[in-house]
């Protein structure tokens, strides 16, 4: 491990604000009327719809609070009292039970450990003094494009959704910062839209237009790179819960990276969302469907499978169709569902019919639970979709496979000629059928019309993707917004339902919905107009006032500063030093990891039973190419938050640990990055001022302050000091990695600049969007 007083002096020098972690969401009231969507309902939904909520089976007294025809209905154990009187709280028994002392009446009951505050008491008496009126949930209501918002200061807003923001921020008393220097913001959409830094020749092409139309012409460039399907496709994989193994025990190998190079060309060529999730979901029930629309679902069969002997087929079948459920609902739709599963869901209008009424959807396939155990394991299940020679020279060219064999994939395919029926599955278990269902919806988003919809996966995608479909727009819209602001606009990204966070911004959710529907669900201009706008591009700096108002930066008075994705970490660190392998998808690689880690998790069996160590240019993929093995994620990721991809991820914590500053002090590659640029930046005949100045570039982004100068020349020359009077001390710090050293790798000037250039790597500016 590193330890130099210097380095520690230069990076406190450069620390700067840490990530901030996302808080709950926050809606304030406008004036003194009550919102039952926006005020009541979450406190309702809190403290009383576990007892008095949509599941049948737990509710008490047979009273209902989230719908209004029960809430005001007579009591069924007191016909003279009513739970809710609109108009009259003192006649509500809600009001009275709230606000008794007695423990056998007080509600919520004391044994729920659960209870009201004075305000929040208050607020539902006002509401029912007000009238006690009931909304359909929010996210239940199609999204609508309200009128802009008019500012005191029309100067700030550089497009649409600024003024939404700006209205908020006015409504706070908050303003916005003044718009990020021109490196700074440079550094920030090169990582949002192509999860790299931005090249020296970027940086100096930028910094010398002066055109009013500097960045949008950059923004541009970087959504036109190849590396924008790269930088895409790492959220997808998280929401596809793309691995390279099967998971359980007998973790064995499979070949579903062929479906991740689709999802890369998808976004490279701007796939229409619509179409993008269309194919996933029914790319096989499309008329005369193409390999490539058969491929794409296999978004479908990323789960899990058993090799395991002894298991009950069924039980796993079941549970794949659990799994491919759930999926659907929690990326596409931004419910929990699958708290349906075995009961009524306790909070949302979703009934367990409703539950096995989508499950149906998935449960035609001729997918089985067990195939056989992992000695006579193949590298997909069935249904399989053969990729042959000739088919990489014509629909799926965009497929990186460089040998002569043929790839199996798992994909989905439908019974031709029957049609399995599905039951609701008492408590959800396999073996406990009941009543028959049909493939539908719950009626709560919309109905799922037979005469319109074929009750089949592809009736599915038509009903996703209808025009009263209230939650797909605004579910992807707000995923986009969580990529660029490291939070959503509903920051529960995977639940908009009665338990998910209120939108901050629901007016601007609506707005960017109702855009995306409008633009034939443009994937590349919706990132376009968020990025482009004032709100984006504010600087990220934090004044005490905004600190002290608004410390989770729900209103956007400032930038967010959060730290990179694992992946993105990784590139950085590949890009910046030269070393990276900028080839456009293929099969995963296996980079360096600690010796017996991935032994310790494996059953000893099958083809993935010892961790082999890729060699030459696949140790210099970027991170999206990282063999994912499901019993034993690769190390580094998981130590920067990255998904372990067991089940479908929406969301990623950011986290801040010791271990993450022993990671970027001691992992091979950071070292190994550091001596390759150091040597190349030396082959090049760079004086150590022009060396270091060009390294703190490629790095941070920018050219280093005058007193961050002065701390590395001086770390410079007391290392260069240290080697020369140790020489022998070169070749073991110079030693890391399997690139070879160069001319001038193994000299006393390139180790000491080696020791700079790790010093920048873990200053805190290295790993954050700033």
């Amino acid at each position: 491990m590193l330890k130099y007083p210097t380095y520690f002096l230069f990076a406190l020098a450069l620390l700067g604000a840490c990530s901030e972690k996302p808080a709950d969401g926050e809606f304030m009231a406008s004036g003194d009327q009550i919102s039952y969507n926006f005020h009541v309902r979450p406190i309702l939904s809190d403290n009383c719809f576990a007892c008095h909520g949509p599941d049948e089976n737990k509710r008490e007294s047979g009273l209902r609070l989230d719908m209004a025809e029960s809430a005001y209905a007579a009591l069924k154990e007191n016909p003279g009292a009513h739970a809710i009187v609109p108009g009259k709280p003192a006649e509500s028994e809600v009001i009275k039970r709230l606000v008794s002392t007695d423990a056998a009446e007080m509600m919520p009951p004391p044994e729920s450990n659960l209870k009201l505050s004075e305000a929040e008491k208050e607020i539902i008496r006002k509401w029912i003094d007000q009238g006690a009126a009931y909304e359909p949930h929010w996210s239940f209501v199609p999204p609508v494009k309200a009128a802009l918002p008019e500012l005191s200061d029309p100067s700030w807003p550089q497009n649409e959704l600024d003024y939404f923001v700006g209205s908020r921020l006015e409504q706070r008393g908050l303003t916005p910062n003044q718009p990020a220097n021109k490196m700074h913001l440079l550094k920030r959409l090169s990582i949002d839209l192509t999860g790299l830094p931005p090249s020296l020749e970027l940086m100096q092409a930028y910094q010398a237009d002066e055109s009013p139309e500097a960045t949008e012409k950059i923004i541009d460039r970087l959504l036109d790179s190849p590396a924008f399907g790269e930088r895409m496709a790492v959220l997808w994989m998280d929401i596809s819960r793309y691995s390279d193994s099967y998971g359980y025990q007998d973790d064995n190998v499979r070949t579903q990276w062929p479906y991740r190079d689709w999802v890369i060309h998808a976004f490279n060529n701007n796939m229409p969302y619509d179409r993008f999730i269309t194919w996933q979901l029914a790319g096989d029930l499309l008329p005369d469907a193409s390999k490539e629309q058969i491929l794409a679902t296999a978004f479908n069969r990323n789960h899990k499978y058993t090799e395991e002997g002894g298991v009950i087929p069924e039980e796993y079948r079941v549970e794949y169709n659990v799994d491919k459920t759930n999926t659907f609902t929690k990326a596409i739709l931004g419910l929990t569902v699958e708290c349906a599963q075995c009961h009524d869901h306790k909070y949302d209008p979703i009934s367990q019919e409703n539950y096995f009424q989508l499950y149906a959807f998935f449960n035609n396939t001729p997918e089985k639970g067990y195939e056989g155990d992992v000695s006579i394991s193949k590298p997909a299940k069935n249904p399989i979709m053969w990729i042959e020679k000739e088919d990489l020279q014509g629909v799926l060219d965009f497929v990186n496979h460089k040998d002569t064999s043929n790839i199996m994939v798992s994909v989905m395919a439908d019974f031709k000629d029957s049609l399995r029926r599905t039951y609701i599955l008492d408590r959800g278990l396999y073996d406990q059928p009941t009543r028959e269902v049909q493939p539908s919806t719950p009626e709560a988003i919309f109905s799922f019309d037979q005469n319109t919809y074929k009750p089949n996966r592809l009736g599915l995608a038509e009903w996703t993707f209808a025009e009263d479909n209230p939650l797909t727009a605004r579910v992807f819209v707000n995923l986009i917004w969580q990529e660029l602001f490291g939070a959503g606009i509903v920051r529960s990204a995977g639940d908009f339902g009665m338990q998910g966070d209120l939108p901050t911004h629901p007016q601007l959710l609506d707005w960017l919905a109702v855009d995306f529907q409008q633009s034939g669900w443009d994937i590349k201009q919706l990132i376009k107009t968020i990025v482009s706008s004032a709100t984006y591009q504010q600087s990220a700096e934090v004044d005490k006032k905004k600190q002290e108002k608004d410390p989770d930066n729900f209103y956007l008075a400032r930038a967010p500063r959060i730290r990179m994705n694992a992946e993105h970490i990784r590139d950085m660190v590949l890009f910046s030093s030269g070393l990276m392998v900028q080839e456009l998808g293929g099969p995963s690689v296996k980079p360096y990891q600690p010796e017996g880690l991935w032994e310790a998790s494996t059953s000893g069996r099958g083809e993935l039973a010892e961790y082999r160590q890729d060699a030459g240019n696949s140790l210099y993929r970027r991170g999206l190419y990282t063999f994912i093995k499901l019993t034993s994620p690769p190390p580094k990721p998981i130590i920067f938050d990255g998904s372990n991809r067991d089940v479908c991820e929406v969301t990623r914590n950011r986290t801040n640990t010791p271990l993450q500053a022993l990671a970027m002090l001691n992992d091979p590659l950071v070292l190994e990055a550091s001596r390759v640029l150091a040597a190349g930046l030396l082959d090049q005949g760079k004086s150590e001022d022009a060396a270091i100045e060009e390294a703190f570039a490629r790095i941070l982004c920018r050219p280093p302050s005058a007193e961050e100068r002065g701390l590395l020349t001086e770390y410079y020359r007391e290392e260069l000091k240290r080697f020369q009077q140790s020489p022998e001390k070169i070749l073991q710090a110079v030693r890391p990695g399997e690139s070879p050293l160069g001319p001038m790798g193994d000299t006393a000037e390139a180790a000491a600049l080696m020791q700079v250039i790790v010093a920048i790597y873990n200053v805190e500016e290295a790993i954050t969007k700033t």
